[in-house]
């Protein structure tokens, strides 16, 4: 899920500053035949190869800031889409009554003023159909719709989403690999990349190799994060010194969580054999699974349990915090295996929320699952993304029905190969020579949206099969769970197991 939660401010939503200057105030009078608004998007010349191909979205606020950077998990606003084929510069692209519509149709729409930005998505790589780099987008316009009387609203795509370059410093320093593996699959040229943030001692000391701690962030999170960083955090763990590697975890469907994957490709093979070899040897880590761990929070919680458990001799032990569901019978509440469950409504009938402040539910799954139908890149459609096998139509199966919610029982039962605590209990016996004392999950017991109970199950199941694990809950929600004091624990178990394994210190375990 989302790398954290902050009630006043969601992660990746931009409000106005009441200083600058106010949008212009646009009223478009033009009648429509159909009674209803439409959106007549184009792009200039010169801007893209043309024809072009693919999806549009027209995106609306009431508020003044640019709604291309939405939506707001919490507080989602209308959003506008449809495909187009073989459009060339200049063509209007409409965007009406048929368009795939959240919260409502056009027809629908509640009359009043609303900032609108409209985005010609080249999907190129990019996560955020908004900021998603080589994307045309235009420049906002403040609009009054009426949807009852009819209006065709013209929308001029002329400006290009940049791609936003990391600023190297003496400490932190910018990774980027073309990856092989990658680009076959995607059939063009796809970079890795990731922030290296160096010791102290890196510079002076040439010859010196150091561990790695490869860090993945959550949904939302990014890499570019620590561009232009003067701060060396996460490279002291408990007086050792450790290189420290936040990977890029984004892709066109969301969060690639560096699993291989029918829809989103390799990327954990790509990680274990490609990009990391070339970060070991380019910033001297010690490129040996005895100095090398791999954490996460939230979305990258659950990436580092993967990738360890995936790669048990690789890494040398993975720190967890809050990640989403390790084992699918609680699925953010829901037992994906049972038949006859429904995404939408509980056993009671109720609405099933996704996520909570408190025990108050703040979200609620058919919100958030008609939120993402316009769109590409939210949370549910990276799951379906990762998990699901590919369907006929070369998109990710999908595991619910999004008019009803009814489950599809066989998408559910290709989803176990992906089923950690699945994986750790028919394999224990197996994996526990390589896994044991590597496994550490922390979790709160108030999990923002309900992550919790899948930790509780991998918690009993671990502790029936006697397993050298450390499965832990503490008071809190999805971010506040890692206070301070847990944080100084991690890095004292990091850099203890470091010290063992390594033959700094002896062994002194009983």
């Amino acid at each position: 899920m989302m790398q954290s939660v902050n009630r006043g401010r969601p992660r990746g939503v931009q409000y106005e500053n009441p200083m600058k200057s106010r949008l212009p105030f646009l009223l478009i009078i033009a009648a429509a035949a159909s009674h209803a608004v439409e959106f007549s998007v184009t792009f200039p010349d010169g801007r893209l190869r043309v024809p072009f191909t693919g999806r549009v979205v027209v995106y609306l606020s009431a508020g003044r800031s640019e709604p291309r950077f939405g939506p707001n998990w919490f507080n989602p606003e209308p959003m506008y889409s449809a495909i187009f084929k073989d459009v060339g510069a200049g063509d209007p692209m409409v965007i009406g009554e048929k368009a795939v519509a959240f919260p409502t149709t056009l027809r629908k729409l509640k009359e009043g003023e609303y900032t609108i930005q409209a985005v010609v998505d080249l999907n190129l790589g990019g996560r955020s159909i908004g900021t998603s780099p080589g994307n045309l987008y235009s420049a906002p316009q403040r609009v009054y719709l009426k949807p009852t009387t009819g209006q065709a609203v013209k929308i001029s795509c002329e400006k290009v989403a940049e791609d936003v370059r990391f600023q190297d410093t003496d400490m932190a320093k910018a990774a980027r690999m073309q990856s092989k593996h990658l680009s076959a699959f995607y059939e063009r040229p796809t970079i890795m990349r990731a922030a290296v943030i160096l010791p102290e001692t890196w510079k002076a000391n040439s010859a010196k190799k150091y561990p790695v701690i490869y860090s993945i962030p959550g949904f939302g999170g990014s890499f570019l994060d620590y561009s232009a960083s003067t701060n060396r955090v996460g490279t002291v763990r408990d007086g050792e010194e450790f290189i420290y590697v936040v990977l890029d975890p984004n892709c066109p469907t969301g969060h690639h969580v560096f699993a291989d994957s029918a829809n989103n490709g390799p990327w954990g093979k790509a990680l274990t054999t490609e990009f990391i070899p070339f970060i070991e040897q380019k910033f001297r880590g010690i490129g040996k699974p005895d100095g090398r761990f791999v954490t996460g929070h939230s979305s990258g919680g659950w990436s580092s349990l993967w990738l360890q458990v995936t790669y048990p001799d690789f890494f040398n032990g993975c720190w967890s915090t809050s990640p989403d569901p390790v084992d699918f019978r609680d699925f953010q509440m829901i037992d994906i295996y049972k038949h006859d469950q429904n995404m939408f409504v509980d056993g009671k009938g109720g609405p099933r929320p996704l996520a909570r402040f408190g025990d108050q539910p703040a979200i609620f799954v058919k919100q958030f699952s008609d939120m993402e139908r316009p769109i590409r890149g939210e949370q549910l459609g990276s799951f379906e993304a990762v998990f699901s096998p590919r369907g006929a139509n070369k998109q990710p199966s999908p595991l619910w029905n999004r008019d009803t919610g009814a489950i599809n029982n066989d998408v559910a039962l290709a989803w176990q190969k992906y089923d950690i605590g699945l994986i750790l209990r028919k394999n224990w016996t197996v994996l526990e020579p390589k896994l044991g004392g590597k496994i550490h999950v922390y979790m709160g017991n108030m999990d923002t949206f309900y992550l919790d109970g899948a930790v509780r199950l991998l918690q009993k199941d671990m502790r029936a099969l006697g397993a050298a694990a450390s499965i832990e809950l503490f008071p809190g929600d999805h971010g506040s769970v890692l206070t301070t004091e847990l944080q100084r624990r991690i890095d004292g178990e990091m850099a203890a197991r470091y010290k063992v394994t390594s033959g700094e210190i002896a062994d002194c375990r009983p």
